[in-house]
């Protein structure tokens, strides 16, 4: 097992005593900061009760405490591995970006100083993240391996190396705000706890004004979204991140009512018949489509209220940073939502979505 290390804004009090953060929203991690180091603990999302991580953070060239258990981590990291460019640009918003030395999964980094540092030679490009190139991470040895975990995942030789794997299981919070909420984990391990507190109190204010707004709203749309796939529809559950954000955003989503926070795997007769009448039809594809490529990927598409009324609005993931800004920034995304379903309240041309052309 690695030792922990923790971060480098310490509290005053006993060496043991913790001061608990204030996680208000993260049902998967807990922070907590002592005198001389700050722990980490990252449950378990495929096991409640149980912990998948525990961190501790001390400062870069300090001592570990004695008597607490978990991966020490030295803060500030000044060299990292990441996996994921969703956590790229938390890094960067933090000024952290010169500590990226490596990515996997290059293709999918949509930011410029990572694609370029590539090129030049100064970042290292480890390839898959499903498979690592070991002897490129070995060159690099960096302070940290920052990644996804996955349910009953390994690492293999990875595991083996003495490097401290920080499993960010953000993306399994099922709440925006609780998703949002993980900054603080990088602001602890970038020695930046103020200025991620700062961000995320600011998302919090502007989220909640945009909730606000939208629950004064008479009429609620109907909406839905994205497509088959595979021969089957997976839409967000009710009590999903998206199923939470439909309903901030003022709309009447179909599936409101379930209790499933992840996806529900429906077939296309469920879909049309609860709705077949929805207003408005979000959808995210890798490049953008006219509404004849879009009935021609099964032409009953054509059969829905949204289409007939040509109110489909897409978002061309490969043109857009949709993807990376979000996560930390629900805010942005609710009001993109906002926008599109009352524009009255929020008018103003969407960022990330646009209503699907004929040409």
């Amino acid at each position: 097992m690695v030792l922990a290390a923790s971060t480098a804004g310490c509290r005053q009090g006993d060496s043991h005593a913790a001061d608990d953060g204030g996680m208000e929203y993260a049902s998967w991690l807990d922070i907590s900061y002592h005198d001389g180091y700050t722990v980490a603990t990252v449950k378990n999302p495929w096991n409640p009760g149980a912990v998948l991580q525990t961190y501790v953070l001390v400062p870069r060239g300090a001592e570990a405490p004695q008597g607490v258990a978990g991966t020490v981590v030295q803060v500030p990291l000044q060299s990292a591995l990441v996996y994921s460019s969703v956590h790229g640009g938390v890094i960067k918003e933090l000024g952290g970006l010169p500590s990226i030395t490596g990515v996997c999964d290059l293709r999918y980094f949509d930011m410029d100083e990572i694609r370029q540092g590539v090129a030049d030679g100064r970042i290292v490009d480890a390839g898959s993240s499903m498979q690592p190139t070991i002897e490129k991470v070995v060159q690099l040895h960096p302070d940290a391996i920052i990644l996804s975990p996955f349910q009953n995942s390994g690492y293999g030789t990875l595991a083996n190396m003495g490097i401290p794997i920080i499993e960010c299981a953000d993306y399994m919070e099922n709440t925006p705000l609780g998703r949002a909420e993980w900054i603080k984990l990088f602001g602890a391990l970038y020695g930046r706890q103020a200025e991620a507190d700062s961000i995320f109190t600011d998302v919090v204010e502007r989220y909640s004004r945009l909730k606000a707004a939208a629950e004064s709203v008479e009429h609620r749309p109907k909406v839905i979204s994205e497509t088959m796939t595979g021969g089957v529809w997976y839409m967000p559950g009710g009590d999903s991140y998206m199923g939470h954000l439909y309903a901030d955003a003022g709309a009447d989503y179909p599936w409101s009512g379930t209790g499933e926070t992840g996806s529900l795997s429906l077939s296309f007769e469920q879909v049309y018949a609860k709705a077949h009448d929805a207003d408005i039809w979000l959808i995210k594809s890798l490049k953008a489509m006219t509404y004849h490529e879009f009935a021609a990927l099964y032409p009953i598409n054509s059969e829905f209220k949204a289409f007939k009324v040509k109110s489909v609005y897409q978002c061309p993931t490969l043109e857009t940073t949709l993807y990376r800004d979000f996560p930390f920034h629900p805010d942005v995304l609710l009001g993109e939502y906002i926008r599109i379903f009352h524009p009255e309240i929020l008018p103003g041309s969407p960022k990330y979505f646009s209503r699907m052309t004929d040409e």
